[in-house]
């Protein structure tokens, strides 16, 4: 089976928060110097970032080692699931997950947030790149996984690592997604 599109989808390196600015820990640089080295194997045709400073640093040191202008793009920001504090906001992104219309005080449905990202990938298919590499965030990453594996959920955005990486693979009409990251290595 020939390969037709590969999209490298990376959950940022561990951060000290969860605001735009927020930077990469000192663990979080070490992640990001660990991701550049596992990445380093494949050849990239693009890198796109979400602007948040924590996914911009977690991808630097690829991009420095490659020469690969990072791209930015807005759609690959967090989700805001509300801009109100939420003392159960654990339960409240689990039913996110289940009603995908469910929007908060000030959030985005996980239906809006979806519609974005699901965008953003769609447009790199259809450029000319064969592999790109997009970082954005654990929430944002979920949804777009769940897009095109039906059975990526709730469940499968707990488990995930800082930083963390799956591999979407378009062949046609077909779409094979594949973690293969393991932070435990």
């Amino acid at each position: 089976m020939i390969i037709l599109k590969k999209l490298y989808v990376i959950r940022h390196c561990e951060a000290q928060g969860q605001e735009a600015e927020a930077p990469l820990t000192e663990l979080g640089m070490q992640q990001a110097d660990m991701l550049a080295e596992f990445l380093s194997t494949i050849h990239f045709d693009r890198i796109i970032s979400s602007p948040f400073e924590r996914s911009i640093q977690s991808i630097s040191p690829f991009a420095k080692r490659t020469g690969i202008t990072i791209e930015t793009d807005e759609r690959l920001t967090e989700r805001v699931l509300s801009t109100e504090d939420l003392s159960d906001w654990l339960e409240k992104l689990e039913a996110s997950f289940e009603e995908m219309e469910l929007s908060f005080a000030g959030g985005e449905s996980s239906l809006e947030a979806t519609k974005r990202v699901v965008e953003v990938l769609e447009e790199i298919k259809m450029s000319e790149a064969e592999t790109s590499v997009i970082v954005t965030h654990g929430n944002l990453l979920s949804l777009a996984l769940k897009n095109y594996d039906e059975n990526f959920g709730f469940v499968n955005w707990k488990k995930l690592s800082n930083p963390d990486i799956f591999l979407l693979q378009f062949d046609g009409g077909q779409e094979v997604v594949e973690r293969v990251w393991n932070s435990e290595e």
